[in-house]
């Protein structure tokens, strides 16, 4: 007698599933070796080119910066400066008019900062007149701005409150609007402060002389100091950021071509050269750098000052953030497509500068910093350790970046602690501003939305030491967030990387032979955490 073979019976759902698997695993095999062994091997090339390119223009900007600190004479030295003397006899009649424009948008928590900073500038009353170019939708903070500027127009001071009936060009059209006023004509100069800059009472008295004795300047850009810089994690990593910014762009630009961005306030324009430039335009959300970029190509000079300083405020919430970073990264990016022609036809500017402008300040700075760190860092390396076949040399995945973010490190030595951290919240963005510099090449979608950056000012520290004394007394219940709340907080694309670079982690601890698993558990961690929303909440 035969015995039967026993028979085992595979469940019908098992052998779906697994007859998916097995089709998905052989076309992967199929197409790996001609198209995407092919293909993600061109990506590498690509971004290992940009990456160079990125690095090379640091390591250029690290050695300038340290030769103009070592060599370079400072700015009254180069320039022809004489401060500007009271005379008892001439009153303030040897000081030139100067406009001030604060431009706000229901500007509840900060319209006081700028609008007391303004009228406490060290300047003669009858040579000051200050606008305060009010676009806000709020009745009642409208109300407020205008009673403050009454007040101080009760003590003497040359302050006007003005309004539009539309918010057309936003910041560009409110500016243009304010300097079709009448009185304007007899002013020389004009300087823009946000509404929440503070700037100290000699800004005037330091910056100015340089416009008088020096007929090409067009302005003097004054650095940004951060008044909130240790409130949480958010705000310590953009400071490091923009200190950097300030510390070696803008100075190198001043000191070798006498070119860079506008910043939008806490800088003195000649109103000349604002006029010969064409005015303030509103065709992109950088309104500032547009109108420097049109008076570069007219051969006008600028002229930064690191120790002209005024007090500012950095956004606290990762929402604020996010679309402030939108504008910058798609701003800059769609000004470029607009006139990288102009600068290529210009004939007033010499060769080199033209090769600045549009590698240097708009290619390498603009596009390839941010497209290099998400496609290359991000996107890239992890997807290598998928295809194993796709080398990446140790130099582009390790050396170049890490000497770049140590040279980044230079304009914020006291949070060198925290530049780790520093570089995976930076890679986290990048996926932000790439996709908002892809918006400003094409042209499409949000290219051209403004969203007024949310400012704070005293009222988060005094709402919090608020509600902790409530609390202790027992007055004040803890109010839950809602499930819409929540929601908004939810930042769906960066949770999908999550998800991607926590596979690829696990992916290449098991299997992978680089040991990038570490750093991609970490990216996937703040990835994380950007994603749900928190990182404005560390403190």
């Amino acid at each position: 007698m035969v015995e039967s073979e026993p028979k085992f019976y595979i469940p019908e759902s098992f052998q779906v599933n697994y007859d998916v698997t097995s089709q998905f695993r052989m076309i992967w095999n199929v197409m790996k070796a001609p198209l995407i062994v092919p293909f993600l091997n061109a990506c590498v090339y690509i971004s290992l080119a940009m990456a160079l390119m990125l690095f090379m223009e640091r390591v250029y900007m690290g050695i300038v910066i340290v030769l103009i600190k070592l060599f370079w004479k400072k700015p009254e030295q180069r320039y022809n400066y004489e401060p500007l003397q009271d005379d008892e006899e001439l009153g303030g009649s040897n000081f030139p008019v100067v406009l001030v424009q604060i431009p706000m948008f229901n500007e509840r928590e900060v319209y006081k900062v700028s609008i007391g900073a303004a009228c406490g500038l060290s300047w003669p009353t009858d040579r000051l007149v200050i606008q305060v170019l009010d676009d806000s939708t709020d009745p009642v903070v409208k109300q407020m701005v205008e009673m403050e500027c009454q007040r101080w127009a009760s003590k003497g001071i040359n302050i006007t409150y003005q309004i539009r009936e539309n918010r057309v060009g936003y910041k560009a059209g409110a500016l243009k609007e304010g300097l079709k006023r009448s009185y304007v004509k007899h002013c020389e100069y004009v300087v823009i402060f946000d509404a929440d800059f503070s700037p100290p009472p000699d800004f005037l008295r330091r910056g100015i002389p340089f416009l008088v004795g020096n007929p090409e300047l067009a302005l003097v850009q004054g650095r940004w100091r951060f008044v909130n810089a240790n409130e949480c994690l958010l705000t310590r990593m953009q400071e490091m950021s923009l200190d950097y910014h300030f510390t070696v762009e803008q100075e190198v630009g001043s000191a070798t071509h006498a070119f860079f961005g506008f910043n939008g306030t806490a800088g003195i324009w000649r109103i000349a050269a604002i006029n010969e430039a064409g005015g303030w335009k509103d065709r992109t959300t950088v309104e500032d750098m547009d109108l420097a970029v049109r008076a570069s190509l007219r051969g006008w000079k600028f002229l930064y000052l690191g120790d002209l300083q005024a007090n500012s405020e950095l956004p606290s919430t990762l929402r604020a953030f996010r679309f402030q970073q939108h504008r910058w990264s798609c701003g800059p990016a769609n000004l470029f497509r607009k006139m990288a022609m102009d600068i290529i036809r210009n004939k007033k500017v010499k060769f080199w500068k033209k090769v600045y402008v549009i590698y240097s300040f708009f290619l390498v700075r603009k596009i390839v910093a941010h497209m290099v760190t998400f496609f290359f860092y991000c996107l890239v390396i992890p997807l290598t350790i998928l295809v194993p076949e796709v080398y990446v040399p140790i130099w582009g995945a390790v050396y170049i970046p890490s000497i770049i973010t140590i040279l980044n490190s230079v304009g914020t030595p006291r949070s060198i602690h925290l530049l780790f951290y520093w570089i995976l919240f930076e890679n986290v963005m990048s996926l932000h501003r790439t996709k908002a510099t892809l918006i400003g090449l094409l042209e499409y979608g949000r290219a051209n939305e403004w969203v007024v950056t949310e400012k704070l000012g005293d009222s988060v520290n005094n709402n919090k030491l608020k509600s902790d004394a409530a609390a202790k007394k027992g007055n004040v219940k803890v109010q839950k967030k809602t499930r819409s709340k929540f929601m908004e907080r939810l930042n769906l694309l960066e949770l999908g990387f999550a998800v991607f670079l926590f596979f690829c982690g696990c992916y290449d601890y098991v299997h992978g032979k680089h040991n990038y698993f570490i750093y991609l558990f970490l990216q996937t961690l703040t990835f994380t955490i950007v994603g749900f929303g928190y990182v404005g909440t560390i403190v």
